[in-house]
């Protein structure tokens, strides 16, 4: 039985996987989808809210399993399980990337976010005065993280989900990185041609910097897994 532990990104939570685990489910697989600290029903105040909480909390959800973990990481959790496998790598038969950060050694996501001229949320992202955390206005959920996204009460509906603080910690965290552990886990990318958060230039740029076993793409915005679940699903199974 294939074994899926799926780590949501910033603003995110559990919530969108939902179509994900009722695809993969339906062949018999085990699907564990992480609320993050301070995240969805993990709620944590913001100065507990980083990447070393992230990562340990993913550790611990894979420590709980009886075989080796397929750790798939949306957007800024490509940061999360990337650190994830430096630590046990021994526990993960494969990473998939899906529209994520993917950071080099020392690098930060801010690093990298910063450095992208294309990407639309950076610039559009409201930070607190003392810089702690940031927030998203509807407008900017709508049409930057969810621009491919059929306008309608589905849509509507989700938004609101991403109206809350994210604190900007993990964002600041450079990655640690080692080629002997993280550099020798199986690794997929899964790009996204539409997206504006992490733009199709940066995917290239981030895709340069480790040995994939495979690249493959949508023509989606950045959460595939809402948009185009169905296909999403397809490529995952293609590879795991």
């Amino acid at each position: 039985m294939k074994n899926y532990i799926l780590v949501h990104g910033a603003w995110g939570g559990a919530w969108e996987f939902s179509d994900l685990i009722n695809l993969l489910t339906q062949d018999d697989a085990k699907v564990t989808a992480v609320d993050l600290p301070g995240h969805g029903e993990n709620p944590r105040a913001i100065p507990d809210v980083t990447m070393a909480a992230y990562v340990q909390t993913v550790v611990d959800t894979i420590n709980e399993q009886n075989e080796k973990v397929i750790l798939v990481g949306h957007s800024l959790a490509g940061a999360v399980v990337s650190q994830v496998a430096e630590q046990i790598p021994e526990k993960i038969d494969r990473l998939i990337y899906v529209a994520a950060i993917l950071p080099k050694n020392g690098q930060s996501p801010m690093d990298l976010m910063s450095s992208d001229e294309q990407g639309q949320l950076l610039p559009n992202v409201t930070f607190s005065e003392d810089q702690t955390y940031a927030t998203l206005t509807e407008e900017v959920v709508r049409n930057v993280l969810l621009n491919d996204f059929k306008q309608g009460e589905a849509l509507d509906r989700i938004i609101p989900h991403f109206l809350f603080k994210q604190a900007t910690e993990p964002f600041m965290a450079p990655a640690q990185l080692t080629e002997e552990r993280f550099g020798a886990v199986k690794k997929y990318y899964i790009r996204a041609g539409d997206d504006k958060v992490l733009s199709p230039n940066l995917q290239g740029r981030m895709l340069e910097s480790w040995d994939m076993n495979e690249i493959l793409a949508l023509p989606s915005g950045h959460f595939p897994l809402n948009t185009m679940p169905k296909d999403l699903y397809d490529l995952i199974r293609k590879v795991s």
